[in-house]
This record gives structure tokens, sequence and C-alpha cells, in this order.
């Protein structure tokens, strides 16, 4: 009873009209949402970050852990918002495969590069920069946003059960429906489902182990391509500190190499993706403010900040704002007690790691999906037969899903919005902020 007052005058849980419980729920589901970072993270990051004779990937999921418990820790108590950050998917890969790979820089001068963008992303959200570019997107984008991250989710959830798969010839097309993984995908959606028209509260929660349920009885081979199985040694494992990682990062060699076009990438990369998620998500979740503002949007910004400063000097990629955040909102989640639940349970994940491992992506794919659709009721507010609204906002809506990256989507929103206002003559309605992210975009584009 009294620590769950101290959390209420934390995180004032009564004034947002929810309780701790909720915030609880609403942290775990979260959590089992985007724990499949814990494996992929490291997969990605193995390509680039290597060390001849020596396993990495072990210290890279203990690195990933840390990383994503202290970034979420910090939006917790300086934003107060249920919201997760942890090393981005797409930023890892371009780390890995466009900046290591393809141009051949070692990977600890990479490090470096992700560490200066964090100074500079820190520097710019002190300065409440990326508040005022927040504030500055208009209302339909942030609209179309919302719903183009609820796209891309789903997008991630069909691709991850099997229901949509690679063709040589159409670039995506129908799975096989009747394969294991994708019938306990279907399953979970119907379970999911019917709960929530019910009202059942932790209806995701639910469906997710009654997913992962439904693999491990049905030996589904959804477990990295085989059937679960169990714990030979045990839930609980030694964590791997990652020794060969921490403050490995080469600032001189970053500085001296001239990075400048990479970490101007890294930094831009950030900023949209982070933006876009942010903007996404508070619509969504109803965090904005009457004039769509976002409160406590600097805190926001400088826990986002000081997470990326951090990621580099624990050794892994540039770090943004999970749009699976919106699964743990869904369920319930108003408060910083949702997001300092998913740090804690990350934080646990170091030596929980192998229970982490019984979630398949087939189970957390039908939360995906179902949040997905229910991110779709802020297009009826975009106004569709005006085309300086509508083509930007749709552009904002397909590039999302289409291209894999929020920050893709946003960026073509803003570049058409200003492109469009300024041929038909209408350049003053236009934010002066919008022309220069627009100028700022098309230099990343010649970079």
């Amino acid at each position: 009873m009294k620590l769950s007052k101290t959390l209420d005058r934390i995180f004032n849980i009564r004034s947002h009209g929810s309780t701790v419980q909720t915030e609880l729920r609403a942290g775990l589901t979260t959590y089992l949402t985007m724990a499949y970072i814990l494996f992929v993270n490291p997969s990605v990051l193995g390509h680039a970050i290597k060390i001849p004779g020596l396993d990495l990937q072990p210290e890279l999921l203990t690195t990933t852990a840390l990383a994503t418990a202290f970034a979420t820790m910090l939006m917790a108590f300086m934003g107060k918002y249920p919201l997760a950050i942890a090393p981005g998917m797409g930023l890892n890969a371009y780390f890995a495969f466009t900046v290591v790979a393809g141009q051949g820089v070692p990977w600890q001068t990479a490090l470096g590069g992700v560490f200066i963008s964090g100074l500079v992303f820190l520097a710019i959200s002190i300065a409440r920069i990326r508040e005022v570019i927040f504030t500055a997107i208009p209302q339909e984008l942030k609209y179309a946003t919302a719903a183009g991250i609820g796209l891309f989710l789903a997008m991630i959830g069909f691709t991850n059960s099997g229901i949509v798969v690679g063709h040589p010839a159409t670039l995506i097309t129908i799975g096989k429906l009747s394969s294991p993984a994708v019938i306990v995908t279907m399953a979970g959606i119907m379970v999911t489902t019917v709960l929530m028209v019910r009202r059942v509260r932790g209806a995701i929660l639910y469906g997710i182990a009654a997913s992962t349920i439904l693999a491990i009885a049905t030996n589904a081979p959804v477990f990295n391509g085989q059937a679960f199985g169990g714990f030979p040694d045990g839930i609980i494992a030694a964590p791997v500190w990652p020794t060969h990682l921490f403050l490995a990062l080469d600032l001189k060699g970053a500085m001296a190499m001239g990075l400048i076009h990479i970490v101007f990438t890294f930094t831009m990369i950030e900023l949209f993706d982070t933006a876009g998620t942010l903007v996404g998500i508070s619509e969504k979740a109803g965090l904005l403010d009457a004039s769509g503002r976002l409160p406590r949007a600097s805190q926001v910004f400088a826990a986002d900040a000081t997470a990326n400063i951090a990621g580099a000097l624990l050794g892994t990629s540039p770090m943004t704002t999970y749009i699976e955040s919106a699964a743990g909102i869904e369920e319930g989640g108003k408060t910083g007690l949702t997001a300092l639940t998913v740090a804690v349970l990350f934080l646990a994940s170091i030596v929980l790691w192998p229970l982490a491992g019984v979630i398949p992506p087939q189970a957390t794919a039908p939360a995906m999906i179902i949040v997905g659709c229910m991110m779709m009721g802020s297009l009826a507010r975009v106004k569709w037969d005006n085309l300086l609204t509508g083509l930007p906002a749709f552009l904002t809506l397909a590039l999302m899903p289409l291209t894999y990256s929020i920050s893709n989507g946003i960026a073509a929103g803003i570049l058409s919005w200003c492109g469009v206002h300024l041929l038909a003559g209408k350049a003053r309605e236009v934010h002066w902020v919008m022309y220069v992210l627009a100028i700022l975009l098309m230099l990343k584009v010649g970079m």
C-alpha cells in the first residue's frame, strides 16, 4: 500500500485516470512486444562488431538489455511517459551494413560517430529546437503519422507471422496460411479481438500468452525454425558483461576521418524517426494538449538524446523511441510507471534472457496487427478532399510501411507539404520551421 502511494506520488497515476496494476500490466505488454530486440539487435550488429576469435553475441545481448533499461528508465523519470527506448531497427542496419560493412569504417569509429550525433541531439534538445520542430508539424501530418505507424506496426506483425512474405515479382505476397506460424498468429488475433470486444482487461497480454501456449503445445516450429526445446540450462543464466564493447568507441578516429556526413545522417534519422514515433503515439494516446503540443516535450527529447550517448558508451547503435510502446498504451499505460516496468524487465533479462526467448514473434504479431488497426482512427480527421493536406498525409501514411521506415514517411510528408503549398501560392500558411526541415532533408539526400 505504501509502495502504491509512493508510485502514485512520483508518476501522478490517479490524476491520469490509471492504476498501479494497469501501469504494470501495460509495461509487461510493451516488454513482450519488443523483447525481440534482445536477439535481433545482437544479430544485426554482429555483422559489423567483430573481434577475431571471440563470440560477441552474448555481450551484445547484455549491452542491448542494459542500454534499453537505462534509456527507458530515463524516459520514466524525466519524460514520465509510457514510452520505451531501445536500439533502433533500421538504425542498427545502417550502422552495420552501410557505415561499417559498406563504407569500411571501423566499428569503434562508427560508435564514436553515434556518440557525437548523440551530443548534437542533446544540444538541440536542451535548446528546445526539437520541441519547436514537434510543434511545427501540421496536425494533418500528425494524424497521418499515427496511422502510418499503425500500418508499419501491422506490417511488422504480418511479416513476423508469415502472413505476408517476399516475392521476386510482386515484392510481397500472401504467405502459406496453413503453416503453423500463421495459425498461431491467427489464433492470437481471434483470442485478443474477442477479449477486447468483451472489454477484458489485459486482453493483449492474454492474447500473447495464448499464442505462446498454443505454439508450445502444438510443437509449432516458430522458435528460430524449431519447436520449443524447453530450458535445458534453466531459465536463469549468468550475464556476459560487455567488457569488449564498453567504452570501445573511437572519438579521435571519428573526428579524424571527417565523418560529418555519417554524424549528420545519424542525427537526421534519429530526429525524424523519434519525432514521427512521438507524434503518432502521442496522438493515439491523447497525450497532446489542445494546441497539439506535447507537455514536458523538452524532458522527453533530452531523455531520448541522453540515451544515444549512453548507448554509444555501452557499445550499441543509435537508440530511438519504440512504436511497440503503442501496445502498452492500448493496454491502458499512461504514465512513466509503464516505462519503468519495461526498464526493470529488460534489466532482469540480463539473467532471465532464456525465459525471454519463450515468446515467439508469432505470439507478439497479433498485438502489433490489432494495435495497428486501432491506430487508423486518426485518418478520419484528415481533410482528404483538399490535396494540399491530403497528398502529404497520404505519402506519410503510405511510405512508412512500404519503405519500412518511420523517418522516410515523415520526411516525404514534410517535403511534399512544403512543395505543394509553395507551388500553390500558399507558402505563408506553412511554418518557417517546416521549410528549414525540408532543406535539411534535401541536404541529407544529396549526401
